[in-house]
């Protein structure tokens, strides 16, 4: 008796009001004959009712092949609702994978941190290990996603944030995670406050909102210890003035250099595609934001090393 075929079906399960078409296109780009259903408003409560209904009815060799995306904006949400799928499969005889990223926050967020680790590198400055990082914006969900990331590679955070309690949430969450105090916050609800922010950066990041500028080209003067600036801000006005989305390692003035909102899109969408890819050859697993950095570090590290021997050659 032949074995049955399965198609690759994704399950988009969204915490907003609608579900994102942009990661709905990746994933059918990513496998064009795969099949799509999507859940909107959905909470830690709806979502073990929709996830033991599609890992049951194709056995344990088609749950293999239907793969959960999880979105939404609210972040907290989101990891409820991951919470809750995962609940779900360690209680049910088999289990499938589970994309996580968040309106793209993840995938972002480890493509601009992978580009200022590979300027650093490619320009002599070392890795991010001990580097003094500046994340404007950095309770939003790009900025709170770098911050975890460059925590991780030992730098020291500095996250800014309108609000001093949602700030120092966010930092307490990540310097738990990181076993040790990597990330402190400024308040900065003024532009007057951004200064302050990055007086001591070696690295900044602005991570905000389309449309909305952080980072004037007055206050990065102050900043006299900046080597790299990177936006992920491709709607003008652009994050970071003087920064433009194309700059890729731009040197805008001596000694420094900027990575702009398309440059990290680039790497962005190819990490997003990984992640699909690799969820889709698994049988089962949590593909998340360290995920997203392995793909993204990866990458540079390799564009890095094919440099340097194409230059010895």
């Amino acid at each position: 008796m032949a074995q049955p075929s399965f198609k690759t079906v994704f399950v988009f399960l969204d915490t907003d009001k609608y579900c994102s078409p942009f990661d709905m296109l990746v994933a059918i780009d990513a496998f064009p004959d795969s099949m799509i259903f999507k859940y909107e408003n959905v909470n830690d409560v709806d979502a073990p009712k929709i996830v033991f209904d599609l890992l049951f009815p194709r056995g344990p060799m088609g749950a293999a092949h239907t793969k959960i995306f999880v979105n939404g904006s609210n972040f907290d949400m989101v990891e409820k609702v991951v919470e809750a799928t995962q609940k779900c499969m360690a209680s049910a005889p088999w289990g499938n994978s589970i994309i996580v990223d968040p309106r793209g926050g993840y995938s972002t967020a480890a493509a601009a941190v992978a580009k200022t680790l590979g300027t650093s590198l490619e320009k002599g400055l070392g890795t991010l290990e001990g580097k003094n990082v500046t994340v404007l914006a950095g309770t939003g969900p790009v900025g709170q996603t770098a911050a975890r990331i460059y925590a991780a590679e030992k730098a020291n955070v500095t996250i800014t944030s309108r609000t001093m309690a949602k700030g120092q949430a966010v930092a307490d969450k990540i310097n738990t995670e990181a076993g040790a105090a990597r990330v402190k916050v400024v308040e900065v609800n003024k532009p007057e406050q951004t200064a302050n922010a990055v007086k001591d950066a070696e690295i900044i990041l602005a991570a905000g909102a389309g449309g909305i500028q952080l980072l004037s080209a007055d206050d990065l003067k102050t900043a006299t210890k900046c080597k790299i600036v990177a936006d992920i801000n491709a709607i003008k006005p652009l994050g970071v003035e003087g920064l433009g989305s194309n700059d890729d390692s731009k040197e805008l003035s001596a000694g420094i250099f900027g990575i702009g909102a398309l440059a990290i899109g680039k790497l962005k969408i190819k990490i997003e595609t990984n992640m699909i890819k690799r969820a889709t050859e698994a049988a089962s697993g949590l593909f998340d934001y360290s995920i997203a950095y392995d793909i993204g570090k990866a990458a540079i590290l390799k564009k890095i090393a094919k440099a340097k021997e194409k230059a010895g050659q």
